[in-house]
């Protein structure tokens, strides 16, 4: 099962995001006040994951008259709405893909949030991206190869999380790297681009976000 998830960031176009993105036979799961992102985008959330503050009672009654599942928690909680939703989406047994619409834009404290979000250990093992427009933002682990797909020319980002980011070997980029550590804080890694029309990016420690711009 794919699951994507509305948040409550800024989307300019929320049809033309799901054209993107979202494919038939996908669970959409909203978190919170990102159900009217969905709705704007023409479906319904199968699940909606938060406080509720952002539905109106009037709001609640289509939705659950046609089906969705609404998943109530605290006003007065440690998690934001979306973290509540990848923890569910996370835990869910036979989910393969997880992504994130909507996570990013506003205010910068919830873009900085979202985009930390992708290194909650109960997202270790699974493929999870934040996706904008031309953008994807993926965090890999150590131990980890992942392989990305565009254009020559295409933008890839490579930014240490949390402490350096060791044993990064990279291939199919113009700025090739060989078993090398990126440290925390500098931006060696950033404006990588893309020689062919794949690249791969293996981690031995650390946490490393890749940010993918396409075309």
């Amino acid at each position: 099962m794919r699951i994507v998830i509305f948040a409550n960031g800024i989307i300019e176009n929320p049809a033309a995001e799901a054209e993107r993105w979202v494919r038939p036979g996908d669970c959409i799961v909203a978190a919170n006040g990102g159900t009217a992102r969905a709705l704007a985008a023409g479906f319904t959330p199968a699940h909606v994951i938060g406080d509720l503050d952002s539905l109106s009672l009037e709001q609640r009654a289509p939705l659950e008259a046609t089906g969705t599942t609404l998943h109530a928690h605290p006003p007065a909680k440690d998690e934001t709405d979306l973290e509540l939703a990848l923890t569910w989406a996370a835990a869910q047994p036979d989910v393969t893909e997880i992504v994130v619409l909507g996570a990013l834009g506003g205010r910068p404290d919830q873009t900085l949030a979202n985009l930390l979000l992708l290194a909650l250990p109960a997202l270790a093992g699974r493929e999870v991206i934040i996706a904008d427009g031309a953008w994807t933002v993926r965090c890999l682990r150590g131990g980890e190869t992942a392989t990305f797909h565009g254009q020559p020319g295409d933008t890839l980002s490579l930014l240490p999380l949390g402490g350096d980011a060791v044993g990064v070997t990279t291939g199919g980029l113009a700025y090739p790297l060989r078993d090398e550590t990126l440290h925390f804080g500098f931006t060696r890694g950033v404006s990588n681009e893309f020689a062919g029309e794949t690249a791969t990016v293996s981690l031995q420690t650390g946490l490393l976000w890749c940010l993918h711009q396409g075309r």
